[in-house]
């Protein structure tokens, strides 16, 4: 069985039996629970999108999939009923990411630290903005996404886990938690960080920014969150200022060595090494406005350095990585000299039982 392989017309079969069933005796006879994710949207009516994609299998796949075959979701019955022409409406809306957070957060911090309601004029102009942001996709979005009612409701969840608040918070995350922190922490830099965001939306350079492949931005590591995480890395890919960084490099009579490392591509490769270096944009993301990128903006690092700076926030600057390097090659040299240094009389006695 080629699972996925589900034709329009198979769907709409299956959308026909659902019809003259009825939703409990059509999810019932197939073993299907009611959609938790996703639903499927045909002349106006909405249907279990699982089941409806499971059923559809047994037109042209010879029997209907059960339902511990796949899942509900966007990698299996979302993309495949999208791919056969259908409209896929989520049930619930996706959980909030770090930059929804940050911007909610910076609202409560102007507004004495206190939640806001609904009607608020800056909840409505925050509830607009937040729909602009492009880090969820249109499928996972229903009607309700992130509106002013929500939006009031993660301000009284953030501000009532702020560590001066007396009664009892509301239904909010770890991850509410960990931006307020970050804020109570690094109130400037973080107000900075909500700046940007605003600013990058509202002059368009954010929103087209969409995820990279294998994109790795985690919310709880990333403080700044996707959106100038995104933007680092497409300054960091831009050819034309790799080269230029490069050709600085060597017109100058520098080597292409990591800078934190010291590693030499072209040392250690050959001609297959000749040239290539990655870069590294140092200037911190809570700093980097929309200015254009400066070539002393990027460090030359290798690809093993540039994994390690990136790994987890804070990130370090080449020179401080550099720096754990060389601490760390000495702690090794002195722990070999000693597991080599002849044993005193002193030591075999201490050794001795």
């Amino acid at each position: 069985m080629h699972k996925g392989a589900i034709t329009q017309g198979s769907v709409l079969k299956a959308i026909a039996e659902y019809d003259q069933l009825g939703r409990e005796e059509f999810l019932a006879k197939y073993g299907f629970g009611e959609a938790r994710s996703y639903v499927v949207v045909h002349d106006g009516r909405e249907y279990d999108s699982k089941a409806i994609a499971g059923v559809a299998h047994q037109w042209g796949q010879g029997r209907a999939l059960r339902s511990d075959e796949f899942s509900g979701g966007k990698e299996h019955a979302a993309a495949w009923l999208k791919r056969a022409g259908f409209q896929v409406k989520a049930v619930k809306n996706p959980d909030w990411a770090r930059d929804e957070i940050i911007l909610a957060c910076q609202l409560v911090r102007e507004n004495g630290w206190k939640g806001l309601d609904a009607q608020d004029a800056r909840v409505v102009e925050l509830s607009g903005l937040l729909q602009l942001l492009p880090i969820h996709h249109e499928a996972e979005r229903n009607e309700k996404f992130r509106n002013p009612n929500g939006v009031a409701r993660k301000t009284f969840d953030i501000a009532t886990r702020h560590p001066e608040y007396q009664g009892k918070p509301t239904n909010g995350g770890a991850l509410d938690v960990a931006v307020l922190m970050d804020f109570l922490d690094r109130p400037d830099e973080m107000a900075g960080v909500a700046r940007l965001i605003r600013q990058g939306i509202a002059a368009g350079e954010l929103q087209t920014l969409a995820p990279t492949e294998g994109e790795e931005v985690d919310d709880f590591s990333a403080p700044e969150g996707r959106l100038l995480m995104r933007r680092h890395q497409a300054r960091e890919r831009n050819k034309s200022l790799r080269k230029k960084k490069i050709a600085s490099v060597i017109h100058g009579g520098g080597r292409l060595a990591c800078e934190a490392c010291g590693f030499d591509f072209e040392e250690v490769y050959g001609d297959r090494g000749a040239g290539y270096i990655e870069c590294h944009h140092v200037v911190p993301l809570h700093e980097a406005g929309e200015g254009r990128t400066k070539l002393s903006d990027l460090a030359l690092i290798c690809a093993n350095c540039h994994r390690m700076i990136h790994r987890r926030a804070p990130w370090p600057t080449p020179g401080e990585l550099r720096a754990s390097i060389e601490r760390k090659y000495a702690a090794d040299r002195r722990a070999a000299e000693v597991i080599a240094r002849p044993r005193s009389a002193v030591d075999e006695q201490i050794l001795k039982p």
